[in-house]
């Protein structure tokens, strides 16, 4: 066995600090942002989180599978355990086989995300990380180029986030844009359209978005229940809604999103204005 690879049997080891209580939700949250870290899941996502570039911290395998996934680790040391170890430690049964632990990279400031990119999704209030992860699919699946979130919003880089997206969060430029919401008027002043997503009264269908707005469209997402705040709408060029039927009155956000993107990736619109 090559010399990364470090046999574990007791789940104490305090080698494995970075993989402790997954699941406490409230504990990770307190535990990885401070310390600069990020937990993948499963090799689909690791092999996505080392072709981004994140520079991995450790990886921690369940022995059976330490010949087809150790060589992931290259550079780290590659912790091995079994079953009953891996879920002391982590609070789940790792039926993934492996979980690799993360150094975090420095976000971009706002503006930079701003120049390069042409479509945008902007967020308020989603605190719910399978929700972010899902976005941030669609984000990657439908050709957006950039996610801004206000403060609040769930770590795109929380397991679950990251599981959800398939590991797309890590091709997807984000940053939060503080403060919140007097920073949205950068993102007019940088020449996109701002288009939020609410049923409130004066909204236009999505489908008759006109031309000249879905050139470079910053599309803006509240929380499920309350939506957009106030003085968020109040800060959008437009607001738009979408076409419900039989009694529905929204879209979960995850959802809403894939049609919004997928409608504002089109050159133009679809139904005339009513």
């Amino acid at each position: 066995m090559p010399d990364h690879v470090i046999p574990i049997d007791d789940p104490e080891d305090e080698r494995l600090g970075d993989y402790r209580a997954l699941t406490d939700l409230a504990l990770r949250t307190r535990f990885e942002q401070p310390h600069g870290l990020f937990i993948a899941e499963g090799r689909q996502v690791v092999t996505r989180a080392l072709r981004a570039g994140y520079r991995m911290r450790s990886m921690l395998i369940d022995a059976k599978r330490a010949d087809q996934l150790a060589g992931l680790a290259e550079g780290a040391p590659c912790y091995t355990a079994g079953p009953e170890v891996l879920e002391s430690v982590t609070g789940f049964h790792v039926h993934r086989g492996a979980l690799a632990s993360f150094h975090r990279k420095p976000l971009p400031e706002p503006a930079a995300i701003l120049e390069r990119s042409r479509r945008l999704v902007v967020l308020e209030g989603i605190n719910n990380h399978t929700n972010i992860g899902a976005i941030f699919r669609v984000v990657a699946g439908l050709g957006f180029d950039g996610v801004l979130l206000a403060p609040g919003c769930a770590d795109p880089l929380y397991r679950r986030s990251v599981r959800v997206s398939m590991g797309e969060v890590f091709a997807i430029p984000y940053t939060y844009l503080d403060p919140w919401p007097e920073g949205l008027k950068e993102i007019r002043q940088a020449g996109f359209t701002l288009i939020g997503l609410s049923p409130s009264a004066g909204a236009i269908d999505l489908r008759s978005v006109s031309e000249a707005d879905r050139r470079r469209p910053a599309l803006m997402f509240g929380a499920e229940g309350p939506g957009l705040t106030a003085a968020a709408l109040e800060a959008c060029d437009r607001t738009v809604v979408i076409p419900m039927h039989a009694g529905v009155d929204s879209l979960n956000v995850a959802a809403a999103t894939s049609v919004a993107c997928w409608e504002l990736s089109q050159p133009e619109p679809r139904a005339r204005p009513s």
